[in-house]
């Protein structure tokens, strides 16, 4: 059966993506409806996007009011929301300064020229040298800079030469950062859970030992928390599991309330004063629109208890997956709603995506092996049950064609 959508999209869109073959055109709360009025549990939530669920009343109202009172102006003047959204965020974070952006890479490309500037403003680095280390298997945007930092293949293919100045190691391996540091590095760049990569833990231990590490070679430590901030693994950020303060954050995805590109770079006095007028910006970023619902995103989030439920939903998610007890889960591995279920190489996690959309869950693989789990943060556990229970059949039903 062909889908006239389908097919326009892919006749005039670029083919960088790859998408499930539906149609989506409605959302609400955990749940999306597609072109021909079937329910789907969205397990994906965008990447971590749709925290709040779909067309989040208190958010839908609040982009309206704003909507029809003052939307962009730029940063070449001063507004009535900016300050109140990024003094929000700097009181739950607890960070000084804050530079809002729009895309999650923006926030990173904004979070690696304060370091670089940094570096040569305040820690003395000489021109030109600044080195940025990040780790194997990261995620941290698309742009030419930030590919340059990848370690994925097809990523990079095609699109070099990269900066210079950009180092990779393995990922929760605090001895190889030590190791990798030089007079001239600026920064160390690292996600706390790598989202993209397939969900992958560090040992416990490895964020404290990083910082250490920062602090004794005066190095920034940046934490990406463009998937993993804003409750999604039963924190506001992250970090906070191993009691660690790094010097800056990026916040994206839910920061925009699942309704607008909102994103932020977070850090300390030092580090934000070496921007002048003019060093950087953006024509969108902190825009009176964006601002009025980051704000009001930060607040619901607050309001409506779900980190907290996030913490309660994601031990009872993990517990149910694990007690299926399928031949074909490897691992089941997470903090809080950002779950990853690992399954035997010998089934494409495709296929069993594919399937679950037959079962009305929404989600995609990633590497091949590794299923996402993210759903919004307002998910119940009798809406969990229904995913498991999906989980369950298109497992069984799998072992089956492998026996």
């Amino acid at each position: 059966m062909t889908n006239k959508y389908i097919e326009l999209e892919s006749k005039v869109g670029a083919h960088n993506y790859a998408p499930l073959p539906v149609v989506l055109t409605r959302g609400e709360g955990v749940y999306v409806w597609d072109d021909q009025g079937n329910r789907y549990l969205d397990m994906m939530s965008a990447y971590s996007a749709v925290s709040h669920g779909h067309c989040h009343p208190k958010l839908v109202e609040v982009l309206r009011q704003q909507a029809g009172q003052l939307n962009i102006v730029s940063r070449a003047f001063y507004t009535d929301k900016l300050g109140p959204f990024l003094q929000k965020l700097c009181e739950v974070t607890g960070y000084e300064r804050a530079l809002a952006m729009n895309t999650g890479v923006e926030a990173v490309e904004t979070a690696v020229k304060a370091a670089r500037k940094w570096a040569y403003k305040v820690k003395g680095v000489p021109k030109d040298q600044a080195e940025i280390i990040a780790c194997n298997g990261n995620f941290h945007g698309r742009t030419i800079s930030i590919v340059g930092l990848s370690t994925e293949a097809q990523y990079r293919d095609g699109f070099g030469p990269f900066p210079a100045g950009l180092k990779t190691i393995p990922f929760g391996d605090a001895d190889a950062l030590e190791k990798a540091i030089t007079p001239n590095t600026a920064a160390f760049l690292v996600e706390p859970i790598q989202g993209e990569g397939g969900i992958n833990m560090p040992p416990a231990g490895y964020l404290k030992k990083c910082e250490e590490i920062c602090r004794k070679h005066n190095v920034l430590l940046i934490c990406d928390e463009i998937q993993t901030g804003l409750g999604r693994t039963g924190k506001m950020l992250c970090y906070e599991h191993e009691g660690i303060k790094p010097d800056g954050v990026t916040l994206g995805k839910a920061l925009g309330g699942g309704i607008l590109p909102v994103s932020v770079f977070l850090t300390r006095n030092d580090v934000m004063n070496v921007f002048t007028p003019g060093d950087h910006g953006s024509t969108f970023g902190g825009n009176p629109l964006a601002a009025s619902v980051g704000l009001a995103a930060i607040n619901v989030l607050l309001e409506d208890g779900l980190i907290q439920n996030a913490v309660k939903m994601g031990e009872y998610f993990q517990e149910s997956l694990r007690n299926l007890k399928s031949p074909l889960v490897k691992d089941v591995r997470g903090k809080g709603l950002l779950i990853g279920l690992e399954i035997d190489k010998r089934v494409p996690a495709h296929s069993l995506v594919l399937d679950l959309l037959k079962h009305g869950v929404l989600t995609k693989e990633t590497h091949g092996t590794v299923i996402r789990l993210a759903p919004p943060l307002i998910i119940t556990t009798e809406q969990v049950d229904v995913a498991v229970a999906a989980i369950n059949a298109v497992l069984s039903q799998a072992v089956s064609s492998v026996a």
